[in-house]
């Protein structure tokens, strides 16, 4: 029997049964995740007033919750691979909660950086990076789509969260809101209950496997990476390295039109809840998006150049940043609206499968950990230099050429990188090459899909 790279002795992906349920819970665990540092916008127009702030100001709450995201990968690494998935989402579940329901009794800016930011994006990140870990154990052949799917999360959630924010503020103030929301966020701990540990069926020549999670099944088996709680190998992997880069650039500009967009909005005379509205539909645009791209990513002529399927969806959303520069009427503000939920829903839908890809599934948890702590510090200094711009100048058009540049910066680098430092290093070594067959011309390789030829192969045999 073939063993699945980056799997080693671990139960195989059974593709179905439970992991529905798997993939469901990671869909509310990712819409929570990253729509929940946008939605809190909704709210800035009021901190600022209560607090006596800026743009920049408030700017930093979406910041800090994204950057503990993001910087908390490596803290969420470590306690998936001692502890095991489940667990640390539940903690998480918690964690999140209680961050936003100490914010509702906050008096000052900074307490509310501690509370909704630190402990509210900390909590997110304990359940992230572990439903994503999950969603890669149960998903091997349909992969590409349950990320896909998976990923459509964060517009639902945004199309819900930013309208029913407008309407806690409406009824209840921010302080009503920010509660509210506390209590929403304990779904989480539902989402990690169903984190059922994957099963490894016994064989008839070994009656001796048990029943263990999917990460946990990598470290026990082999006695070197068990006492790795976070494997900095995996920075040897040259297509891992230029995805870092790669992200990092487009992390700066990524969030920024999205965090600015309702005030920006509002600024221009345009009401409250048509202003919240912008957001929703971003959202929409996005739910289609996310699915449909991570159907032709799973196809066969587009999974081997899954990097510069995912250069192109970053060149699409700066393009539509720098387009959209001069959009001032509601009208121009929903076309850009529309235009950008579909870039970003493919964004969206290729980044993770695109780093599984690079990594396999065993090297995933300490790849993604390290990738999205190098992507906090991005993300520290995109949206409040974003937000100093609009002070300094009291002009919202610098930020959408600053984000847009980023990402098409971003898009370049990673095709032009993908194409000389990985896919000519291929052309030079063809033993490699004849051992892959459907991925020869992939940039970044696909570790899954090797040993589904080899077990072809080895069935025709």
């Amino acid at each position: 029997m073939g063993v699945r790279m980056g799997q080693g002795r671990g139960p195989p992906a059974p593709d179905g049964g439970w992991g529905w349920a798997v993939l469901l819970s990671c869909f509310v665990v990712t819409g929570f995740s990253y729509a929940f540092p946008k939605a809190v916008s909704i709210y800035f127009k009021e901190l600022m007033r209560d607090f006596g702030v800026g743009y920049s100001d408030t700017a930093w709450i979406s910041s800090i919750m994204l950057a503990m995201l993001y910087g908390s990968g490596p803290v969420s690494s470590i306690m998936v691979n001692k502890f095991g998935c489940r667990p640390v989402m539940l903690f998480g579940g918690l964690l999140a909660s209680a961050g936003m329901v100490a914010a509702s009794f906050t008096t000052n800016i900074v307490q509310l950086y501690l509370t909704a930011g630190v402990a509210t994006g900390m909590g997110l990140a304990l359940n992230f990076q572990p439903s994503l870990i999950m969603l890669g154990c149960y998903f091997d052949r349909r992969r590409p789509l349950a990320n896909g799917l998976a990923a459509a999360g964060s517009p639902v959630f945004l199309s819900a969260l930013s309208p029913l924010g407008q309407v806690l503020v409406d009824h209840f103030g921010w302080r009503g809101g920010f509660l509210i929301m506390g209590g929403l966020l304990l779904n989480c701990c539902t989402c990690g209950a169903v984190m059922r540990p994957l099963e490894q069926k016994q064989n008839k020549e070994d009656d001796s496997s048990k029943s263990e999670d999917c990460t946990e099944q990598s470290e026990k088996t082999n006695m070197k990476n068990r006492k790795k709680l976070l494997d900095f190998s995996v920075l040897r992997n040259k297509g891992l390295v230029i995805y870092i880069i790669t992200k990092f650039v487009a992390i700066l500009g990524l969030f920024v039109p999205t965090i600015l967009l309702v005030n920006y909005a509002k600024d221009q005379g345009i009401p409250d809840h048509e202003a919240a509205f912008l957001l929703s539909i971003i959202g929409f645009v996005d739910i289609f998006a996310r699915p449909t791209c991570g159907l032709v990513a799973g196809l066969k002529r587009v999974r081997p150049r899954m990097a510069y399927f995912f250069s192109l969806a970053l060149l699409f959303n700066g393009l539509t940043d720098v387009c959209s520069a001069r959009s001032t009427s509601y009208i121009g503000l929903v076309v850009f609206c529309v235009f950008f939920g579909l870039s970003y829903g493919m964004v969206g839908a290729l980044q993770f499968e695109m780093l599984m890809g690079i990594v396999g599934t065993r090297g995933f948890s300490s790849a993604l950990g390290l990738v999205l702590l190098i992507e906090a510090v991005a993300v520290l200094i995109g949206p409040p230099s974003a937000g100093r711009l609009v002070d300094a100048y009291k002009s919202y058009e610098l930020i959408f050429y600053m984000a847009g540049g980023e990402l098409i910066a971003a898009g370049v680098c990673l095709c032009v990188a993908s194409y000389c430092c990985v896919g000519r290093s291929k052309k030079h070594n063809p033993h490699k090459e004849a051992e892959r067959d459907v991925e020869k011309d992939l940039p970044v390789a696909d570790g899954t899909h090797t040993d589904h030829n080899s077990e072809q192969s080895r069935g025709a045999a």
